[in-house]
């Protein structure tokens, strides 16, 4: 069984001959274990350049999965502005804070309604070379990976990405027509590349927005319900509309068990990150509650475990995230993010290390 059979398998609710992992690494540790392997770290440009980045390094590793996505096109490169800032094709300006590039120019920070939007250009789908890098990683990666789409951001945090987090969310809660309506377009942006990801020949879509925190949700459930659950039900349907033998994964941090039960009802296939340390996210007690109709895709600990244990705790960790989440398939072994910068490199060697020698079914 290859690494793209092994993930269908799990990911369809059935026992492969191993469970299958996914990670995905910050570029400091990238350049680390690259280093350590003498493979060079290959960043990629792309809105979520971690998801798709890094490839050689992560299959040297073990990983069963290749990330891919649409790129920024050849008619707009993310333009330097220099003193550590550059801006993109949405218009965001970025500054770089540690491993990632933090959003602090909005293009949309004083909209007020609907009409402020028809002066802002959204990006071209169609845009020349779109969508290059991903089928040169299908070419090269597909016969034998599993090929994860991603399209998070996929509608709440493009928004207020755009619009500035505090502005977005009280016009949000006010009832502004203008936030449903820039939800409404970020959907269909999102919608439409995933489909030309699926043409492509994704084997699993990869959607999400942050919603949680540690202790609890963002919104309230009620608001989510209102707004976005019949925007997801939508991105969703018409995802698999476009192929039926694709999977919907969904990605949001932090505490969202409120809302577990309604992605399963609007049909989601696979739940992201099961991030261990916020509240009521267990991976175990999830998997018995939702195990017979959704599969898992995460897991593992970035907060603690992975940054601060010994090699031997995470052969421990990870022993038990397979026992808690694996039994019957269903899961897909991957850190709650991606890793961090203060992880040492033994750590992650354990963590492939750990899936091959007790991921291997019958558990």
């Amino acid at each position: 069984m290859n690494s793209k059979e092994r993930v269908r398998t799990a990911l369809r609710l059935k026992e492969p001959d191993r469970v299958p992992i996914f990670a995905t690494l910050t570029t400091p540790v990238a350049e680390r274990v690259g280093k350590y392997l003498g493979i060079s770290p290959d960043i990629k440009e792309a809105f979520l350049a971690d998801r798709i980045s890094h490839t050689d390094i992560l299959l040297e590793l073990g990983n069963d999965c290749v990330g891919i996505s649409a790129s920024y096109p050849d008619n707009h490169p993310v333009v330097e502005l220099g003193e550590g800032r550059k801006r993109d094709e949405w218009g965001i300006i970025y500054e770089k804070r540690g491993p990632y590039w933090e959003a602090v120019g909005r293009p949309l920070a004083n909209i007020t309604d609907e009409s402020d939007l028809e002066s802002y250009e959204f990006p071209d789908i169609e845009a020349p070379g779109r969508f290059g890098e991903a089928r040169d990683s299908v070419a090269e990666y597909g016969n034998e990976y599993a090929l994860v789409a991603s399209i998070e951001c996929t509608m709440f945090e493009l928004a207020w990405s755009l619009v500035g987090f505090d502005k977005f969310l009280t016009d949000l809660a006010k009832g502004k027509t203008y936030t449903r309506k820039l939800l409404d377009r970020i959907a269909q942006y999102s919608i439409e590349s995933g489909k030309r990801l699926i043409d492509i020949g994704a084997d699993l879509v990869w959607t999400g927005d942050d919603f949680g925190t540690q202790e609890g949700m963002l919104i309230s459930p009620d608001i989510w319900r209102e707004v976005f659950k019949p925007r997801y039900e939508r991105v969703f349907t018409e995802l698999k509309k476009k192929d039926d033998e694709v999977l919907v994964a969904y990605h949001s941090c932090g505490s969202i068990r409120p809302i577990i039960g309604d992605l399963v009802e609007i049909g989601l296939d696979i739940l992201n990150p099961i991030q261990p340390r916020a509240r009521d996210i267990d991976l175990a007690d999830i998997k018995s509650n939702y195990g017979d109709k959704l599969g898992f895709f995460g897991g593992v600990d970035i907060q603690r475990v992975l940054p601060n244990a010994s090699p031997d705790e995470v052969r421990n960790h990870i022993k038990g995230c397979i026992k808690d989440g694996a039994r019957g398939g269903g899961y897909l072994l991957a850190p709650a993010h991606n890793i961090q910068p203060d992880t040492p490199v033994e750590n992650i060697i354990a963590m492939f290390e750990a899936v091959k020698e007790f991921g291997a079914y019958p558990l």
